[in-house]
């Protein structure tokens, strides 16, 4: 995924913002067909789209952690769902959509951290550059390597994450997984 050619993340910017135009006068994701992209979009892969208002607030986020579709098209759902369909928030209005900044995230394989306790799990971390999901039986959570710009402390990103899967923060129970991931990251800034 680091080798993305800028031509490609030109355009699964584009298919982000033409999914979030499509919701709004079709009321679903952007159909894609995957033989009419590049074949480094075709290949199946996982992503998360975040809206941001141009002061940087969070205005949804939803993505997928394992590949399921063409990266085109999984981008184009993501999108959609971060527009209209993010339980944190209200859908998006006309004049809100040509504002929102568009940032999506390219999630590269996961890898399953080894660890007992919350104190081995964060001594494994790479701040900034790790992603990470943690999963107890049918409660999973995610943070994106950008989460790292606001929770900088290893134990605080844990702790919080814990928080957002429902589990009591700075406890560790007996099957919690972890997996980490990086991620390539394209937009911001107006889609630049």
């Amino acid at each position: 995924m680091s080798g993305l050619a800028p031509s490609d993340a030109a355009r699964l910017l584009a298919i982000a913002r033409a999914s979030l135009a499509h919701g709004l006068s079709h009321g679903c994701a952007l159909p894609v067909d995957p033989a009419a992209e590049s074949p480094a979009l075709r290949v199946p892969g996982a992503s998360f789209v975040t809206l941001r208002t141009a002061g940087q607030d969070l205005r949804g986020c939803v993505g997928t952690l394992e590949p399921m579709h063409a990266l085109a098209v999984d981008v184009a759902e993501n999108a959609y769902r971060a527009g209209f369909h993010d339980p944190r928030f209200e859908p998006l209005g006309v004049e809100e959509a040509r504002r929102i900044e568009l940032h999506v995230s390219l999630l590269h394989p996961p890898e399953r951290l080894a660890a007992r306790s919350e104190a081995e799990l964060v001594a494994q971390l790479r701040p900034g550059r790790d992603g990470l999901v943690l999963r107890l039986g049918a409660r999973r959570a995610t943070f994106l390597p950008e989460v790292w710009q606001m929770l900088p402390s290893p134990t605080e990103f844990v702790r919080a994450l814990q928080r957002k899967a429902g589990l009591a923060p700075g406890s560790w129970s007996e099957g919690l997984e972890a997996f980490r991931y990086a991620a390539t990251a394209i937009g911001g800034e107006g889609d630049a």
